[in-house]
């Protein structure tokens, strides 16, 4: 609600925030036109989804046209639950990074695996899969971050390690470096996203590929 969201951005703005970090935030869609009214400019708002082409009859899904259209510059694709929940598909996610990215949005493309795929040693395989689909949608990387996401970190009581995180990091980086390019793999803004607390967030911070 707008309570709770005019809590978060007066945290925001109270900071103080490096100048060296950029900072997005996601609120659901009915409140985009209010946190991007409210919130510094300096700090992007993103939408959490949005659908592949730009006009239709797609009850219930938005446009990177009407996202941009209440200021926002950003949005979040192929989250988890629009993954495991709604079923979304790698070749969907990967036509939806296209055409934001086509639309003038900045991406930040999620990709993670399971608790069943990480116990039978899948982590990578899957992974990669998931990256393929975005990489053979994406021309401009400076528009693009990736979110490793590992789904079974996402309420099941288990808890994704700093070096478990850095681990897949490095591995995401290792691959696109052979598939992209060097530049790419170098420079890419890869994030985590999983049971991130207060207590381990600056120690995922200073590992070198997060």
């Amino acid at each position: 609600n707008k309570q709770s969201i005019d809590v978060i951005i007066k945290f925001l703005e109270a900071g103080p925030l490096s100048e060296n970090t950029e900072v997005v935030v996601g609120p659901p869609t009915l409140y985009l036109d209010y946190v991007r009214q409210k919130l510094d400019k300096k700090i992007g708002v993103s939408a959490q989804n949005c659908y592949k082409v730009a006009k239709g009859a797609f009850t219930g899904d938005i446009s990177p046209a009407m996202i941009k259209d209440v200021g926002c510059e950003w949005v979040i694709l192929g989250h988890s639950e629009r993954r495991n929940v709604f079923g979304e598909p790698d070749e969907l996610i990967g036509a939806k990074v296209a055409h934001a990215l086509t639309e003038g949005l900045s991406v930040i493309a999620c990709i993670g695996e399971k608790l069943e795929e990480r116990e039978a040693g899948k982590t990578e395989e899957v992974v990669f899969r998931q990256m393929q689909a975005i990489v053979a949608n994406v021309k401009d990387w400076s528009k693009v971050v990736i979110a490793y996401e590992p789904v079974w970190a996402i309420g099941t009581g288990k808890t994704a390690t700093p070096e478990q995180a850095q681990d897949v990091h490095l591995a995401l980086r290792t691959w696109m470096s052979k598939n992209v390019s060097a530049d790419v793999g170098g420079a890419v803004r890869i994030i985590y996203g999983g049971s991130v607390t207060a207590g381990n967030c600056k120690d995922l911070g200073t590992r070198p590929d997060i």
